[in-house]
């Protein structure tokens, strides 16, 4: 009888503990993804310059990259710049952004990316998705995802708390999305991939209940590993849907209407407890409490934010994810709805 089995996509290797990246060189060569080390680093800004110099004196035949900002523009510059040499594989080392120029050039050309993490602010790590800015609006590409990720605990603890606080908004923000993808399964009969579910889920469920600091070399892992099994669900459901709800939605207008305001992860954090007290899950309460223990934003004003800013921002969400349904399409809420659930939210959490 014949034989049916799932191709996942999944990197070949994940390296995270502290000193990953001197392992960077054999791991390239042990991965057969480029033995003679001939590859395109990548690096933006800050730490990704440092952990270059570093692996530099091992990688003879690599070419460093410097780019600047996460824009669409930069990732078709770095594309260019790609396309004038011979390249085995592209090696990306740094933040979110530049990691996501990284992956969205690689792709471009056919090329392997393995991923450098310098920090842990959010889920794109692993991910199928390069989010890049173009035009004044962020915007979602399809990519290949990263062969290998490598974070090094060493260089993720010198971030900004800020940064991890927002990685472990955006890690524990599945469980509304996923909320959100059994409330379309019920309403509109959208087929639900069980093992994206299971892998995004998994991930946030390691962080929901710990109690160590958030910088502890237990806590960093178990938030890295979460990261990359969010961005292995992508892959596995072929969108973002397993990590990605009204909390994005919310996140996604706040970014329109009010840019700059806090990261990624902290809006998706508040959009996530606003999204869990819609429903009215019984798990909001758990979800609260690890926000308040580690510091995570959760209202309005912990984004800096007035209500009506927030308010604002719930009613432009659904625009930005037209073909999501969610439990802001499912309430469908005009004006004076929306103001209501805001405040009787604020009323709830603000204690």
């Amino acid at each position: 009888m014949p034989l049916l089995a799932r191709m996942v996509a999944c990197p070949l290797a994940v390296d995270v503990r502290s000193g990953a990246v001197a392992a960077l060189p054999a791991l390239l060569s042990d991965g057969r993804i480029s033995s003679g080390g001939n590859v395109a680093v990548v690096v933006g800004p800050g730490q990704g310059q440092r952990v270059a110099a570093e692996v530099q004196p091992t990688l003879r035949n690599a070419n460093i990259h410097l780019v600047e900002g996460g824009t669409l523009e930069a990732a078709l510059d770095l594309a260019a710049m790609l396309r004038k040499s011979s390249y085995d594989a592209v090696v990306g080392i740094g933040g979110g952004r530049t990691l996501d120029v990284a992956k969205y050039a690689a792709s471009l050309m056919g090329l392997p990316m393995v991923a450098v993490a310098t920090n842990l602010a959010h889920d794109g790590i692993a991910s199928p998705v390069a989010s890049l800015e173009h035009e004044g609006r962020k915007e979602s590409h399809g990519v290949h995802i990263p062969i290998a990720v490598v974070v090094d605990l060493d260089y993720v603890r010198t971030c900004p708390p800020e940064q991890l606080r927002s990685g472990l908004g955006d890690a524990l923000s599945n469980l509304s999305a996923l909320a959100d993808w059994e409330l379309a399964g019920r309403e509109r009969g959208e087929p639900i991939d069980g093992l994206a579910a299971a892998l995004a889920r998994s991930g946030a469920e390691s962080l929901l209940y710990r109690t160590d600091e958030l910088g502890s070399e237990e806590f960093l892992t178990a938030l890295a590993e979460a990261l990359v099994l969010s961005g292995v669900a992508m892959a596995v459901a072929g969108s973002s849907r397993p990590c990605s709800g009204a909390c994005h939605e919310i996140s996604h207008a706040i970014d329109a209407l009010y840019p700059g305001k806090a990261t990624h992860g902290e809006q998706v954090a508040a959009g996530a407890l606003f999204a869990s007290f819609l429903r009215g899950d019984d798990g909001v309460g758990d979800l609260d409490a690890a926000f308040r223990r580690h510091g995570v934003p959760r209202l309005p004003q912990d984004l800096g934010l007035t209500e009506e800013q927030f308010r604002a921002a719930v009613a432009y969400a659904p625009s930005t994810r037209p073909d999501r349904y969610t439990i802001l399409e499912h309430l469908d809420m005009d004006e004076e709805e929306i103001q209501a659930r805001v405040s009787e939210f604020v009323d709830a959490f603000d204690s």
